[in-house]
């Protein structure tokens, strides 16, 4: 197992050739796997929203929405080729300067157990260092324990439920400083 000085811990091997490919937030692959990913997540919170008032429920959508305007860099994942892998950077503005944050994070069930998931992230940490930034924060929700554990696992810690997302009770979000 090598050392990555970015997540500061080991990375697992990965199986065949893998590679990253920096491509617009539209990237057909990039909207498939984006796709994959909500028919996955969807029915581990369906229900969550039920008792909850309509226009709590549209704040809520609308803090979950990303603006492709904001998007720094979408990032696919190859492995021998093919397209398993996604994560984004989002520019949050002004308030959260010198932080990207991190979304949509997401690997194929036939590809996971691999390493991909931790590779992907530390090209994400490469890639907002070097845009400058000494800050990666991000959302996810309490029903996806499997992200959780990754993101303790490479070193992020847990902060409190950050802009945009304080309607959303069930966030859990995280930081780990970066570029330094």
């Amino acid at each position: 197992m090598s050392s990555n000085p970015l997540t500061g811990g080991g990375v697992p091997p990965v199986r065949g050739s893998v590679s990253f490919e920096v491509v617009p937030w539209a990237d057909p692959r990039a909207v498939a796997l984006r796709a994959s990913m909500d028919d996955e997540i969807a029915p581990r919170y369906a229900g969550r929203l039920d008792h909850v008032d309509p226009v709590e429920a549209e704040r809520m959508s609308r803090a979950l929405a990303v603006d492709p305007d904001t998007i720094a860099a979408t990032v696919l994942v190859l492995a021998d080729g093919r397209a398993v892998g996604h994560a984004a950077l989002r520019d949050l503005g002004d308030d959260f300067a010198g932080s990207l944050e991190v979304k949509r994070v997401y690997v194929v069930p036939d590809a996971r157990g691999t390493g991909i998931s931790r590779r992907l992230m530390a090209e994400l940490e490469r890639l907002a260092a070097v845009a400058g930034a000494h800050r990666l924060i991000l959302q996810t929700g309490d029903r996806q324990p499997e992200a959780v554990a990754l993101y303790e696992r490479i070193g992020y810690s847990r902060i409190p439920i950050y802009p945009p997302y304080l309607p959303i009770s069930f966030s859990q979000c995280f930081e780990k400083t970066i570029g330094r």
